[in-house]
């Protein structure tokens, strides 16, 4: 199911949002050359996160195959220890980059308009780095390199389940449009990854088709707990106050 749209109004422009998401697109094109092959695979292995080089684990000078010539080896640059917060603004591939960013605008703006821009800026970042860190921790000894800002988002979606769990969302679901519920896409989507991530504790170095998912659960459970920290009581507030003036306050559940 992919997010197409929700019924839950905004009440100022998601301008950190829309940042985040330009950044994105700037490195897909001016880091990751826009796909093309070789470009991309070495962002990726230079990039990425790579568990084994954190921890120190892997075997330096090891590698693996990442395309086909091409070796990622495991050294030790120092631009390594900032691959956490690298690795959040890179993807995998077109399909990767398009439908992470759908779900970051259809489940972000509401976010950040209950705790302004600059709050909604440290919340991402703090989600995506519990997103490493539930991924290391998951597999230290890892030499693969990950990718992608769905750490990050998983955690901007467990903060709009906490927040506006009722809310509609339109999900494009089997060549339909169907609204459901925040609570049970949200759910639906922690649920798949826990399925998914469960069989990997077991298996180390299994990525289960190159998805990070416990990334994914770290980020969505991190946004869950955080997301109180960070709201604005003011802002909660104005946004009641405007939504009730336009008459589209019942439209929204939550705050």
């Amino acid at each position: 199911m992919i997010p197409l749209s929700d019924d839950n109004p905004t009440v100022r422009p998601p301008v950190m949002t829309i940042l985040v998401i330009a950044a994105i697109g700037c490195a897909w094109v001016l880091v990751q050359g826009a796909g093309f092959e070789d470009r991309l695979v070495r962002s990726i292995c230079n990039l990425g996160l790579v568990p084994g080089e954190l921890t120190k684990q892997a075997v330096l000078g090891s590698g693996i195959p990442i395309a086909p010539g091409l070796v990622c080896a495991i050294d030790q640059d120092p631009i390594n220890w900032w691959t956490p917060v690298l690795s959040m603004f890179l993807h995998g591939g077109w399909d990767h980059l398009i439908i992470n960013l759908l779900f970051l605008w259809v489940f972000g703006n509401n976010v950040e308009d209950v705790m302004g821009a600059p709050r909604f800026l440290a919340f991402y970042l703090l989600c995506g780095l519990a997103a490493a860190g539930a991924h290391v921790a998951v597999d230290p000894a890892s030499p693969l390199p990950t990718v992608g800002a769905s750490g990050a988002i998983s955690g901007v979606m467990g903060a709009y389940l906490v927040l506006f769990p009722r809310v509609r969302v339109r999900m494009f679901f089997v060549l339909f449009i169907v609204p459901f519920p925040a609570w049970m896409v949200l759910l639906w989507y922690l649920v798949g990854q826990m399925f998914i991530g469960l069989p990997q504790l077991g298996q180390p170095g299994d990525l289960t088709g190159g998805v990070a998912v416990w990334a994914h659960i770290g980020g969505f459970l991190a946004g869950a707990l955080f997301i109180r920290a960070f709201v604005d009581p003011e802002l909660i507030e104005q946004r009641r106050s405007i939504l009730l003036q336009r008459g589209l306050l019942r439209a929204v559940d939550g705050v």
